[in-house]
């Protein structure tokens, strides 16, 4: 199973950055989304795959049972998906204003929207 899972994050991770090269904005997007959904799996994968017991202890023990689930890989996840769906709700956002603003969905062309004479950025700092 955890073969599995991996080759399914590299495919994931091919496929974001895939994505993440086109010029469109909404492939961007979508490859930002499977970026994350990418790095989640890792870190699922990492915290390792078991069925076991919940780590709860048990009335009038004093330590845990062994073998328990590892809570910590599942908190940092349900953590970075919150923050990853809030990410890609503002990237949505901020696409669509920016395709409202310039007409346009490609980068290219929205470079192209820049004004004539606008400053350029300094060459060195």
């Amino acid at each position: 199973m955890e073969f599995a899972l991996a080759a399914l994050v590299g495919l994931f991770f091919a496929t974001s950055i895939y994505l993440l090269l086109s010029r469109a904005i909404i492939r961007m997007l979508l490859g930002i989304a499977i970026l994350g959904n990418a790095v989640n799996l890792l870190i699922f994968t990492a915290g390792r795959l078991t069925r076991e017991i919940p780590p709860i202890v048990p009335h009038g023990q004093k330590q845990l049972i062994e073998p328990f689930a590892n809570p910590l890989p599942q908190a940092l996840i349900l953590t970075a998906i919150v923050i990853g769906f809030a990410l890609f709700t503002f990237l949505l956002v901020l696409g669509y204003r920016a395709y409202q603003e310039l007409d346009a969905d490609d980068t290219d062309t929205m470079r192209i929207a820049e004004p004539e004479r606008a400053p350029r950025p300094p060459l060195s700092y």
